[in-house]
Parts: structure tokens; sequence; C-alpha cells
């Protein structure tokens, strides 16, 4: 069994993992991390996740929780990349599902796992979002420029970042095989007379409301016709089970920096 500790046990996304790991036949809850403060350490995480005592309790200290551990999961948004480094000196695989880390903590993880340590960093962990990418990336290879290239997404009302991370990555797929550059090109939403739509660009509009789990759209539209590609997810479980399997081919990876496509041989 694959010894695996979960920081951010205590939230939404925290709780999910906790439960897909009790339920799996490879992995085994080994450790659960919340920040110091946090009314929930002591508490069994299994209770936490609404699956039975599994005599795992919460507890602030990261690096024990790390000692002695094959792996460690972090969909939190803070102390990310202490959380890898933590985890490298001691030898653990980790899995980072955080979206909306800026490009200096990718160079990070990207030299730490030059020095050696085992990192999957994704904006989404979704089996289903990542197909999607790789979707998304043939149609724009297959209809090139002359279709106009819209993403719409929409997430419940707590999320704290917009455009969702998942749909940047989805305009920089698009940007990287049209030639584009995604600071310059995307357009984010539109108000008033803007005129007409230029040749180069990407709109992208982001939507808040209710507790969506995440709702993300390609559209590629030309005279007389239009594509769209779709991925809506109805469970926080669609993106645990995604860690889970970067859990698992982190345990026969060589040292890298790998994300999703690398975890299910999409590349």
């Amino acid at each position: 069994m694959i010894k695996t500790v979960v920081v951010g046990a205590a939230g939404r996304m925290g709780r999910r993992l906790t439960a897909n790991i009790a339920a799996s036949q490879t992995l085994e809850l080994y450790g659960a991390v919340e920040y110091a403060e946090s009314p929930f350490i002591g508490t069994d995480a299994g209770e936490l996740a609404g699956v039975g005592k599994l005599g795992v309790a919460v507890t602030s200290d990261l690096d024990a929780a790390l000692t002695g551990a094959d792996a460690v999961i972090d969909f939190a948004t803070g102390g990310v990349l202490e959380c890898v480094k933590s985890a490298a000196r001691q030898g653990c695989a980790a899995v980072i599902g955080t979206t909306a880390l800026p490009p200096e903590v990718r160079a990070e993880f990207a030299k730490l796992a030059a020095n050696g340590a085992r990192i999957v960093a994704a904006y989404n962990m979704s089996v289903g979002i990542n197909l999607l990418i790789k979707l998304v990336h043939d149609a724009a290879s297959t209809l090139g420029c002359n279709y106009d290239a819209e993403i719409v997404e929409m997430h419940h009302n707590q999320k704290k970042d917009a455009p969702s991370g998942t749909a940047v990555r989805l305009a920089e797929e698009i940007c990287a095989v049209r030639g584009w550059d995604y600071d310059k090109d995307v357009r984010h939403g539109r108000e008033g007379m803007v005129g007409a739509r230029s040749d180069r660009e990407i709109g992208m509009h982001s939507l808040r409301g209710g507790d969506v789990v995440g709702d993300h759209t390609v559209i590629f539209a030309v005279n007389g016709e239009r594509i769209e590609l779709s991925h809506k997810a109805s469970s926080r479980d669609t993106f645990a089970k995604g860690a889970l399997r970067a859990v698992e081919f982190l345990a026969a990876a060589k040292p890298g920096l790998y994300d999703m496509q690398d975890v299910l041989g999409l590349k």
C-alpha cells in the first residue's frame, strides 16, 4: 500500500481525498495536515470525511506527517512550495492540484525535480478535463486559425480566482498550437462598444454561482459552423480519483516534474 498524506484534510477537497483513499485498494491514509489554528487539529481524518475512524489524527506538523510517507497530495491554496520542499527532503512524492500557482513556484518545482524530486503538478486532476485538453489541442491543430476560439468556465460562488486555472490551461493549449501569446492574445470579457472581434484573440469568460463544481466549454466558430467541446464536473470525486492515479503513477516514476497528461499517457 502507498502511504499517503493529505494536506488540507479538513477542507471540502481534503475530505473527498480522504474518503477515496479509504476506499482505495492501493493507497492508505498515512497522515492528515491542516493549518495550526484549525479547529480540527486532533480530529480523526476519517470521521471528518464521513467514513468512520481511520486512526489518523489531523496535525499541523507537516514534517512529522511526511516522515515515512510515500506520497503527499496537496490541493491547498497556501504553503504549497513549502510542502513540496518538505516532501523532497524526505524522498516523498508530491501531487499538487492547487490552481493559480505563479510561474516562479512552478520554476521551483522544476529545480526540485532536477535534484531528484518526483512531482505531479496540474491545474486540474480530472481525467475527463485532461482528455478535453488533448481534444482541444487536436481541434485547434485541425481547424487552424480561421476558427474563432472562445472559452467559458463556471464555478461555485466561493471560488477566489478567475479565470480558473483549467481555463487558462485550455487557452494556453490553443496559443501553443497557433503560435500566439496568452498575455497578448487572450481577451477577458467584453463590454461596451468594443468593435468587431479581431482575427487574433481568444475570448475568456468566467461565470460564478451556486455550488457548481466546474464547467468548461471551448468553442471554435467560423461562418457556417460551430464546434463545442465541454466538460462538466458534478462531484469533487473526479479530482480526487485523478489525484490517486497520479500517486500511483509516481510510485513507479523516475524523478521529474510531470502533469496529468503524463499520468494518463496523453502526450
